[in-house]
C-alpha cells in the first residue's frame, strides 16, 4: 500500500514537468570569465615617447615591462621625465656632471621597501628610451652607468614593426 503512494506521488510530479536551471554554477563561470578578462585587459602598456624622441624600429615580439624609464633625446637625459644633464656631457667622462643621474638611480632603488625575490628582479631593471640619432657611445656610456648602480637589467625601446617573414 506505501508503496503505492509512492509511484502514484512520483508519477504526478513527473507530469507537472517543471524543470528548474541552477543559475549559480553559471553565475560563477561568467563571474571568473569577466575577473579574468578584467585582469589580463589591463596589461598592455602603451609607453608613449616624448616628442623629441624617435625610437629605432624592431621586429621583437616581446611586450615591455613596467620599469624606471631613461628618456635621452639629443638634447638631455631623464629619468622618469625628470631632466638630469645634458646629453653632450655623457661623453666627457667627468664624474661631477653624470652624478646626478647616479644619484637619482641609486635614491629610485633605495627607495623600494620591503623586496622580496619578484620585486627585486624588477627593481633591478631599467628601460632606456633613446632617440635613434644618439650615437651608441653615448648609450653604453649610461648603460655602464645604471650597471654600477645595480640595475642589472637593461632594455632599449624600440617601435615594433611588422615583422616580414
Amino acid at each position: 500500500m506505501k508503496n503505492s503512494r509512492r509511484i502514484k506521488r512520483m508519477g504526478r510530479a513527473k507530469r507537472k514537468g517543471s524543470a528548474v536551471l541552477n543559475l549559480t554554477s553559471l553565475m560563477d563561470v561568467f563571474t571568473i570569465l569577466v575577473l579574468y578578462l578584467l585582469v589580463n585587459q589591463s596589461s598592455v602598456e602603451v609607453v608613449e615617447p616624448p616628442k623629441d624622441v624617435q625610437l629605432p624600429d624592431s621586429v621583437a615580439e616581446s611586450k615591455p615591462r613596467q620599469t624606471i624609464l631613461m628618456t635621452v633625446s639629443p638634447d638631455q637625459v631623464a629619468i622618469q621625465g625628470e631632466p638630469l644633464l645634458r646629453t653632450d656631457d655623457v661623453l666627457t667622462g667627468d664624474d661631477d656632471l653624470v652624478s646626478p643621474l647616479k644619484s637619482r638611480l641609486e635614491s629610485i632603488k633605495g627607495s623600494a621597501l620591503g623586496l622580496n625575490a619578484g620585486t627585486e628582479d624588477r627593481n633591478n631593471e631599467i628601460t632606456i628610451m633613446a632617440h635613434r640619432e644618439v650615437p651608441f657611445k653615448i648609450l653604453k656610456e649610461l648603460m655602464t652607468v645604471c650597471t654600477s648602480v645595480g640595475y642589472t637589467k637593461i632594455s632599449l625601446a624600440v617601435n615594433q614593426k611588422a615583422s616580414q617573414g
